[in-house]
């Protein structure tokens, strides 16, 4: 499950991918997927947390 929740993760940060890469690039940092593969890393473990958060909140809402 976890796994799963993690490519969902990823796919939206590559929707948002190109956005980002135009801003920072507009700031005159240049953006390569090496460089940017600890900031994927750090965005699946947010994201996941976040996941598991919302989860627990529902859950304790309903009880």
């Amino acid at each position: 499950m976890q796994h799963e929740k993690s490519l969902e993760f990823l796919q939206i940060a590559m929707k948002y991918l190109p956005e980002a890469k135009e801003q920072l690039e507009k700031s005159g940092i240049e953006l390569s997927m090496e460089a940017i593969q600890p900031f994927m890393n750090l965005f699946t473990t947010v994201m996941a947390e976040a996941y598991e958060l919302g989860k627990s909140d529902a859950k304790s809402e309903t009880e």
